[in-house]
């Protein structure tokens, strides 16, 4: 018996297929960044006031600048102890029949009654167009801004569980076919949606479809190559989100529309469509739905393009797991082991959404240049993947894993204290807990993987990953109601969820070095994996006595 990592012993761990295969998977990353978080282009509030065509004649007459203007006819609130003109009031004043002066030193309304505003808004966005500007989605109903984010993660959570049972039933690559032609019909229908009742629609297509075909693709490129190239194919397939963070403000400060925006972030998606032709179906896949040969034609075609030569021991090429071929939620929970790892593993996909958007929202909350600080925020998260890269072959999984979580959660409780007088130093720390979330966060996936049975492994990742969708639901609401109480009380709750997922981790299995697991057996029961393991080596010393000094293109026959 012949399992799929001992034909890839041949065939090649990552040759020139996987590397082909895996450089057209990274480009799925880069869009999704754009998804993920391009409402902050999309759907960005610029100052704003009530518009009144009165105000606007009498600017005209008396000669008044934007300023003056504003300054002189919107009326101004108590915003945390300061004065700021209101957004969302205006002077209950008959501008075309007051007769008042044009002298900005006699006019004085403050003792004037208010009203909200009746004529909507004017926004000093100059050449720039949102949604929010376009469907007027400010005071009363800014509110329904958080819906657009919202409805995408209903999408995301809904998406991902019937995309991953999907890919689980009828393979990666269809699953992955199918949900890039969905993401590009959506997208488009967001570009085009003519009222914000449908965009919202739209919005929940589109996030049905983009994080499953994502995590398929991932699935997809971890299940075909070598125990020892997963954990970087892993990393840098989710490095590739960071490259698309830097590729957002600029095509959103060059693409001034939103519609024209949400355009350049789907054209990818249709661009995908034609990996039909360059990716093939997981060979581990078809050896768990009793499809030996389509598997062996595949693998042969890797092993031809990596210019190796398969031994005849493909012919016996075989999986422990062929007979059970249908995955359910229930293979999740229903042994000891299992049920644990998908506690812990849901947990950390929670608090890594929560603390990583959490402090993407606060470092936006400081102002500044949004272009600027999405690069920084890109930036950042470069040294995570290169400290996972160092750290997991040398440590493990669990040792990075378990630290990330708790650098991030001290970092937090470290910014929380620092006063607001050591603005820089506050910010490096708060930095500082970004790396270390957004380490958690792309360990997360890869640990994973190897954590779940081939035949419930796309189904175990999009299940546990769930939970990410609902932090990203939770997490505004953690930040701006709770700031509301005490400008930090948020950062002591992202340190004690990191604090805790950190502790979680170390509850795990290391998994360095193991190959990938085939059956709920040997997950159960890992020593018998070892045993297995180290049976079949012996046997392949005793068949191949010479196999260290056999040559690739005269293979060893038995």
């Amino acid at each position: 018996m012949t399992t799929f990592d001992d034909i890839l012993e041949e065939a090649g761990k990552f040759g020139r297929s996987q590397k082909r295969i895996f450089a057209l998977l990274c480009m799925v990353s880069m869009p999704w960044a754009g998804v993920y978080v391009g409402i902050v282009f999309q759907g960005f509030t610029p100052d704003h006031w009530c518009r009144d065509s009165a105000v606007v004649e009498t600017r005209q007459e008396c000669g008044w600048s934007l300023a003056d203007s504003r300054r002189l006819t919107v009326p101004q609130v108590n915003s945390s102890g300061a004065l700021q003109q209101s957004s969302c009031e205006q002077y209950e004043v008959n501008w075309n029949s007051t007769g008042l002066s044009c002298d900005t030193q006699e006019l004085d309304l403050s003792k004037t009654p208010r009203t909200g505003c009746k004529e909507g808004w004017e926004y000093d966005y100059e050449g720039r167009q949102s949604f929010v500007t376009e469907f007027d989605l400010v005071c009363s109903d800014a509110w329904l801004v958080d819906m657009y984010q919202a409805t995408l993660n209903v999408g995301f959570l809904v998406g991902t569980i019937a995309i991953g049972y999907l890919a689980d039933r009828f393979g990666r690559k269809m699953s992955f076919m199918m949900s890039n032609l969905l993401n590009g019909i959506a997208g488009i229908l967001v570009a085009v949606a003519p009222d914000y009742s449908s965009l919202l629609v739209f919005r929940t297509l589109y996030g049905f479809g983009v994080k499953g075909g994502w995590v398929a693709g991932y699935v997809l490129i971890t299940e075909i190559v070598g125990v020892e190239y997963r954990r970087t194919v892993g990393v840098i397939y989710q490095m590739f989100f960071s490259v698309g963070i830097l590729i957002l403000p600029l095509l959103a400060y060059y693409i001034t529309d939103w519609r024209w925006l949400q355009v350049a972030i789907t054209v990818p998606y249709i661009v995908f469509l034609s990996y039909y032709w360059m990716i093939p179906e997981s060979p581990r896949w078809l050896l768990s739905q009793n499809k030996k040969s389509k598997a062996v034609e595949i693998t042969e075609a890797m092993a031809k393009e990596n210019k190796m030569t398969l031994s005849k021991n493909i012919e016996t090429l075989t999986d422990d797991n062929a007979e059970t071929c249908t995955a359910s939620f229930m293979d999740l929970i229903r042994t000891p082991k299992m049920r644990k790892h998908t506690f812990i593993l849901s947990y950390n996909w929670f608090t890594s959404a929560v603390v990583y958007q959490g402090l993407i929202m606060r470092l936006g909350i400081l102002g500044g240049n949004v272009y600027i600080d999405f690069l920084i925020s890109g930036l950042v998260e470069f040294p995570a993947a290169f400290l996972i890269l160092f750290t997991i072959e040398r440590f493990g999984r669990r040792i990075p894993f378990a630290s990330a979580n708790i650098v991030a959660g001290a970092a937090c409780f470290i910014t929380a204290v620092i006063p607001d007088s050591m603005f820089w130093f506050k910010t490096v720390v708060a930095c500082v807990g970004r790396l270390g979330i957004t380490m958690a966060f792309e360990m997360v996936v890869f640990v994973n993987t190897e954590l779940y049975p081939t035949f419930v492994r796309n189904l175990g990742v999009s299940v546990c990953s769930t939970l990410c969708d609902v932090g990203g639901i939770v997490a505004p609401f953690l930040l701006y109601r709770l700031a509301v109480i005490w400008l930090e009380l948020p950062l002591i709750i992202f340190g004690s969820l990191a604090f805790l997922a950190g502790g979680l981790v170390l509850l795990l299995p290391e998994t360095r070095g193991v190959p990938l697991p085939e059956t709920i057996d040997d997950i159960e029961f890992p020593e018998k994996v070892k045993e297995k393991a180290a049976l079949r080596n012996q046997q392949l010393d005793n068949l191949l006595p010479n196999n260290n000094v056999t040559s690739n293109k005269e293979p060893a026959t038995v």
